[in-house]
């Protein structure tokens, strides 16, 4: 069974670039690489509504799941490539198609259906997400069919969101309410994250080393040299390097060691929505 995802990059082209230098690839690109490890032979589309111009699909509800990656914008900010994505994200609920997104993805999927996007004002989450639980409604959604009572993700985020009518907040943690959530909307359903399942520590690697000494100065790190030493320590996590004093010191336990671990909603998602609502198109 071939399956056909469509996958939103949330950047601008010059933030894709900036991105690409630092990393080797766009959003977009290591995001269809973790669809396609979970699920082989997948055809991933991409569309970019955050350029002026760019083409758009013609009809979504032909798609078997939706993917909003992450993204360097912030929805509060406005401007025409937030609202461009956010009414692309309405016409994905409104179309019924299977809809998931990773950290501005959830911010988006919010704001669509009427939700609020703020800066956290408990600060950047950066690296992992330490300690995120389940909620009530959390720990019977299939979601996070999978996880402990108390698990960590990788991230990196400075905006929360308000969810709106509809919305299900499903994890949280002491920095961010809304780790995982639910939303109904328009006919649709999303499930989000404001987490990244499908990184990989390179790529959080390379937003550390990037962001390095602006990391310092918000006391992050001593130095930014400090910032950049953290990113070899992921690097060598990502390169199977990993001796039992580095996983302590990063504090790198079992729900982040493997991409198993680490993609288990998208892997969720694509066994509880994805197949059953292609299997029922099929039938129909």
């Amino acid at each position: 069974m071939t399956l056909h995802f469509l996958v939103v990059e949330g950047n601008t082209a010059a933030g894709r670039e900036e991105y690409r230098i630092g990393f080797g690839k766009a959003p977009n690109e290591s995001y269809a690489d973790a669809l396609r490890e979970i699920a082989p032979g997948a055809a991933c589309d991409v569309c970019f509504p955050a350029d002026l111009g760019a083409d758009l699909p013609a009809s979504l509800a032909d798609y078997d799941g939706v993917f909003l990656t992450g993204s360097a914008l912030n929805v509060y900010d406005g401007g025409p490539a937030v609202e461009r994505q956010i009414e692309l994200a309405r016409s994905v609920f409104a179309s019924g198609a299977p809809f998931f997104g990773s950290c501005w993805g959830l911010q988006v999927a919010c704001a669509a259906a009427g939700g609020r996007v703020l800066k956290n004002p408990r600060g950047r989450e950066i690296g992992f997400a330490r300690r995120i639980w389940p909620t009530d409604a959390g720990r019977h959604h299939p979601l996070l069919d999978g996880r402990p009572p108390a698990y960590d993700a990788l991230c990196s985020h400075i905006d929360v969101v308000e969810l709106p009518p509809g919305g299900v907040p499903l994890a949280s943690n002491e920095m961010a309410n809304v780790q995982a959530a639910e939303i109904v909307f328009a006919g649709g359903r999303f499930w989000g994250v404001q987490y990244h399942p499908e990184f990989s520590f390179a790529e959080v690697a390379a937003i550390v080393e990037r962001r390095a000494d602006a990391l310092a100065r918000e006391g992050f790190a001593v130095d930014g040299n400090a910032g950049r030493a953290y990113a070899g320590d992921l690097r060598a996590l990502d390169e199977g390097r990993a001796t039992g004093p580095l996983t302590w010191s990063l504090g790198a336990g079992e729900s982040v060691l493997t991409a198993k671990a680490r993609r288990l909603e998208l892997s969720n998602f694509i066994a509880e929505r994805v197949l059953p609502e292609k299997s029922e198109r099929g039938r129909a």
